[in-house]
């Protein structure tokens, strides 16, 4: 019996042990689990700009994002280019981890299969694009571009507003000849007289009216068009740093507080990097106001047309589900 009883007490020591063993593995087991999360440090954040000046000209004066970035370890790096679809190669090929860019570019790279998430609405969309002609043309409506040339950057979101429009006034786009230029490329065209009529987002479209170079026949709120900008990351970089992603929309709001607090600095400071009138400034930011919030459903159904409409005429090659790219987590996260 007492043979039987050592044996029992054996076994029960031996069972407590491997619990306890168990239990020791558990949390490793719960971290292993997470594994696709990989540290920050020494990473570098590679951040895509449209020039080198306005909102981000600020932050990387003040090195904002350096700083914020700094607590995890991570370095940054600034990218610069004149449109949207630049950028979104540059993600396809692994080189930059965040852009800021309109509804076309995204289109065409979610067709293209490229893995990127949108992370939140940059622009509402309304007026910050659109179609200007010079101040003495003849031209005062879409119906008078027939037969002329009009410069637009392909692939960008001045591109898809100007075949929405076109469309809506029943015009084909073989009846105009698209000349296509990058902004540089257009704004001396342009001034030249080079095309008749250019498709281009703001500050452009503001500084050619107010400097009476130009008048704009047609705009998203003209014709009921919209052509939101977002914010958009490398859907890996987001998957394995979800932290950095969460306080690169933070930062950002920061500077939007900023430039809301400190208007009349910010606008004089945009003007003087352009060389432009304060005036002129005030009235591209009562066009176009940054914004940094969470993607409406509404929002997302009209991005789906915008795609449909691009699918049917044949700029994109395979029809897509807009909803797949858009995830509203980092930003919910960043304004709690």
């Amino acid at each position: 019996m007492r043979k039987f009883l050592s044996i029992i007490l054996l076994l029960t020591l031996i069972l407590t042990i491997v619990a306890g063993c168990a239990q020791d593995k558990a949390p490793n087991a719960a971290t292993e689990d997470t594994s696709d999360k990989k540290s920050s440090k020494d990473l570098v954040v590679r951040i895509g700009v449209q020039g080198s000046g306005g909102l981000f000209g600020k932050a990387r004066e003040d090195q904002l994002f350096e700083k914020a970035f700094e607590q995890y370890g991570a370095k940054v790096e600034w990218v610069e280019f004149q449109s949207g679809p630049p950028m979104t190669e540059a993600i396809a090929a692994d080189k930059l981890d965040f852009a800021g860019l309109g509804n076309m570019p995204v289109i065409t790279a979610q067709a293209a299969n490229i893995p990127f998430t949108i992370i939140s609405q940059a622009l509402a969309g309304n007026k910050n694009v659109g179609i200007v002609v010079d101040a003495g043309s003849k031209i005062q409506s879409l119906e008078d571009l027939k037969g002329k040339k009009v410069a637009v950057g392909k692939g960008t979101n001045a591109y898809d507003f100007l075949l929405r429009a076109l469309a809506k006034e029943n015009i084909k786009v073989e009846d105009i000849e698209l000349i296509n230029l990058n902004p540089d490329e257009g704004q001396a065209a342009f001034d030249s007289k080079g095309v008749d009529a250019w498709a281009v987002w703001e500050p452009y479209l503001t500084i050619n009216t107010l400097s009476q170079k130009g008048r704009i026949i047609a705009d998203g709120e003209l014709l009921g068009l919209l052509s939101p900008s977002y914010n958009i990351v490398r859907t890996k970089f987001a998957e394995e740093h979800e932290d950095l992603v969460v306080t690169y929309l933070k930062t950002l709001n920061s500077l939007l507080e900023w430039e809301l607090a400190n208007e009349k600095e910010a606008v004089e400071r945009y003007a003087t990097e352009r060389n432009l009138p304060v005036a002129l400034m005030e009235a591209t930011r009562q066009r176009a106001l940054p914004i940094n919030i969470p993607v409406t459903e509404a929002i997302i159904q009209e991005h789906q047309k915008t795609a449909d409409f691009q699918y049917e005429i044949g700029t994109i090659r395979q029809k897509i589900d807009v909803q797949k790219v858009f995830d509203n987590q980092y930003i919910e996260k960043a304004l709690q």
